[in-house]
């Protein structure tokens, strides 16, 4: 889940400029995504998620067992993981985007809190896209067990991750 972690803080750390959705409003008066949302911190998000998880990959190769634990991998290898790396990440980001969409449907402003739904849409982003990657990989990874571990522990990750943020002045708000 690493590319998919790591993604949404890093456009934080990387953004400002230019909004992805120009400053644009849709036909109820409210933009589209807004200024949190841009081009800067979609992209080095972006990297920033690949690149971990191609790092990632490269570990995994060297040490595939941690603590007795045997690590996954992503895919099959070459361009196949390469892919599946960056679905990961592109999801992920996906995901954010599309609930910010959302929200500002719902009259919410930028960083106005929408409790569980704001820590899981990047994780549900990064299954789809993952999923649409490679469905036999998915389904081999991301079992019941693993799937509901995720939903819990990414609440509180996301809580610290933000308030770290926050201390940062990364965000504007520790939620």
């Amino acid at each position: 889940m690493l590319p998919a972690y790591l993604p949404n803080p890093f456009a934080a750390v990387f953004g400002g400029g230019r909004p992805i959705d120009g400053g644009k409003t849709m036909s109820d008066g409210r933009r589209i995504l807004g200024d949190g949302k841009t081009f800067r911190g979609f992209f080095g998000g972006l990297i920033c998620g690949t690149l971990a998880g191609l790092l990632q990959m490269r570990l995994i190769e060297s040490y595939p067992v941690i603590l007795g634990a045997q690590l996954p991998t992503f895919g099959t290898g070459g361009l196949n993981s390469t892919i599946l790396v960056f679905a990961l990440a592109f999801g992920s980001l996906f995901g954010d985007m599309f609930m910010s969409f959302f929200k500002r449907r719902m009259g919410l402003k930028r960083g106005a809190p929408l409790p569980v739904v704001d820590q899981l849409d990047f994780v549900l982003g990064a299954w789809l896209f993952a999923y649409l990657a490679s469905p036999y990989w998915f389904s081999e990874q991301f079992t019941f067990k693993i799937i509901l571990v995720i939903l819990i522990i990414t609440p509180l990750l996301h809580l610290v991750t933000n308030v770290i943020g926050y201390f940062m002045g990364v965000k504007k708000e520790p939620w």
